[in-house]
Order: structure tokens, then sequence, then C-alpha cells
């Protein structure tokens, strides 16, 4: 015999709800890896794009601070003069590769997720000084994951770029006699290719890694079929309130239908099981449907228009017709005008007789 499944398992696909509130307390879909591979991407690009301007300014300034070091003031006024002038040279040559950086993290953050303000990972919560849940955190499975993860990008990563160096090997060894200025395009040509093989492994890295977080984050967002039912709960409301409160609805309606019948010009039923009350005074457009029911309320309405003397007729095609196309308090539709017209023309005419 099958067991029956707990309430409490979290088999249930988040609600939209679900994932709006886990967004606004900052839980979201992010790897680390991607921030990464965005900062080292932008890394080859700065040093693609900006190497040759960046070594020229610091070039000229460490060639003007060696030709006229001798006239450099020694005293204290000197020396913080020419660390500020060395400060915002510096500054200057590395402005605008260190913004690119400062872009390339923002936007490996922004391709994971839109911006989120939540001050909820930062509130003090026991759990975070906890020894025991520091050791739980420690052996879990996330952590698993990170340590694999590291040992596989030294892995990888190291195989590369050990296959890339290694036909370089004996030219390593005639380097060290070699001029600077010779050898600095051969270390700027190595490490374009070094960074780019590091760029296109980090990119595989990085895209598993983001579903692997992905994945990880969708299961921890799951609900269980209670948590299903609190929150339909909370945002239709309580399914037996709901059943009270439209039963007094209908009550009402019921009652007030019963109201109306005796103000009725004819009732037309199909003789038990629908019954329809129109009301027609000289002025209006058209007759209106003041009460209309099936079965137990249609014999109801019967019964409240013989004690007040309603006239009753028995027109089974249009009783059915008009329960099905005519609301309550609304005029009979135009296509059935003529046998409505009809039915009600008979009933004046059985009042001139009586009154005759």
């Amino acid at each position: 015999m099958a067991e029956d499944r707990d309430d409490t398992d979290k088999t249930e696909d988040p609600t939209a709800k679900r994932l709006d509130e886990a967004l606004k307390r900052g839980d979201v879909v992010k790897s680390q890896e991607v921030n990464t591979w965005f900062v080292i991407a932008a890394s080859a690009l700065v040093l693609l794009g900006f190497s040759g301007s960046m070594s020229a300014m610091f070039e000229t300034t460490l060639r003007g601070l060696l030709a006229d070091a001798y006239r450099i003031p020694m005293d204290g006024g000197g020396l913080v003069h020419l660390f500020r002038q060395l400060s915002l040279e510096t500054l200057a040559a590395v402005a605008v590769p260190f913004l690119l950086l400062t872009l390339a993290a923002i936007g490996g953050n922004m391709v994971q997720h839109r911006l989120v303000w939540s001050g909820e990972a930062v509130k003090p919560k026991f759990s975070k000084i906890s020894p025991m849940s520091g050791v739980e955190r420690l052996f879990s499975k996330q952590a698993l994951a990170n340590f694999v993860k590291g040992l596989l990008k030294l892995a990888v990563v190291g195989a590369v770029l050990t296959a890339l160096m290694w036909p370089e090997r004996y030219r390593f060894e005639s380097l060290i006699g070699t001029d600077l200025a010779a050898l600095l395009p051969f270390a700027k040509t190595l490490s374009l290719e070094l960074i780019g093989a590091v760029v296109a492994i980090l990119a595989i890295i990085a895209g598993a890694d983001y579903m692997f977080q992905y994945f990880q984050w969708y299961e921890r967002q799951k609900m269980s079929l209670r948590e299903m039912k609190d929150e339909f709960r909370e945002t239709e409301g309580d399914p037996k309130i709901k059943a009270k409160i439209r039963q007094l609805r209908q009550s009402r309606q019921r009652k007030r239908m019963m109201a109306a019948v005796p103000k009725a010009t004819v009732v037309v039923t199909n003789p038990t099981h629908f019954a329809v009350a129109l009301q027609y005074e000289r002025g209006m457009n058209a007759p209106v449907c003041v009460a209309k029911g099936a079965d137990l309320i249609a014999l109801k309405i019967r019964e409240v228009a013989r004690e007040n003397n309603v006239p009753i007729v028995e027109n089974p095609p249009l009783a059915r017709t008009l329960h099905a196309t005519v609301e309550i308090d609304q005029e009979v539709p135009p296509e059935q005008y003529k046998a409505v017209a009809e039915v009600i023309g008979y009933v004046m005419r059985l009042r001139r007789g009586f009154r005759n």
C-alpha cells in the first residue's frame, strides 16, 4: 500500500509571488564565476587597448622623475608635492581602465539578475555566527561543489597554460640576455595569448556554474502543498469563506427575486424546469427580467406568482431561451421581442376580458 505523500515536502514549482518575494529578500541566482569571467575579459580588453597608452604615460613620468631627480627638494613640503603629483598622474593613467573594470563587475551581476536593493543580507542573524551553522556550511553541498569547482578550474587552466607555454620553453632561456625593449613585445603577446585562453576556458566554466546555481536556487524556491494552500488563501481568500459569501449572495438574490415576482407582468415557464418572470409597463423600452430560476427555484417563482395572481404562461422554447440569455434586471434581447410581445399581448387580452 503506497504511503500518502507528506504535504510538507517541497515538490511543487514556485509561484510568481514566491519568486518575487525571493527577489525582495535578495535571494537571487548568482554565479561568482560569471563575475570573474566579466572582470578577466574586461582585463584582456584593457590590456589590449590601453596597455600602450598607460605604459607611455608611466614612461614619461619616470623619465622626468629620473632626469630631474637632483632638483627634487627633499624637505617635507617637496616630498608631499612629489607624491601628490605622482598620484595624480597614476590616477589619470588608470582611470579609464579602472572604470571599465568596474562596469564589467556590475555587468556580471546584471546579466544574471536585475538590480536588487535589499537589506536582508546585512541583517544580524544568529545563524551567521553560530559554530554549528558554520560547520554545516563548511560541509554542505554548496561547499563541496565550490571545492570541486576550484580543483577543476586549477586543473583545466593549468593544463591549457602549460600547453601554451611548453613550446616556448627554449625561448625563455634566451630571454635572460635580451634587451628590455625587445622583451616587452614578447611578454605582451604571450600575456594576451594566455589571457585569451583563460577567458575562453572560464566562459565555459561560468556557463556551467550559472546553470548549477540556477538549479540550486530554483530547488530552494520550491514549495510544499501546505505552502501552496497558504499562499492561495492569502491571495485569493479562504475557499470556505468564499463559498459562504457566495451562498449568502445567492440567498439574498433569491429573496430579492421573490420580492419582485408579485410586480411581474407574466411568468413564462417550461412547465416544471424553468421559470422566467418578466415585467413590462407602458413607456419601457423592452420587458425586463425580474426573476428566473430552474427546478426548485422555478417552483418557488410559480408559487409566488399564483399567490399574487401573476399570469403564468407555458412556453417551453421561450422559457429555455430567456433563462439562458437574460440576466436579472436586464432587458429582453431584440431577437426575442416578437415571442415575448405575443405572450404579453396574450396576457393583456386576458386581463381586458376579465374586466369586461
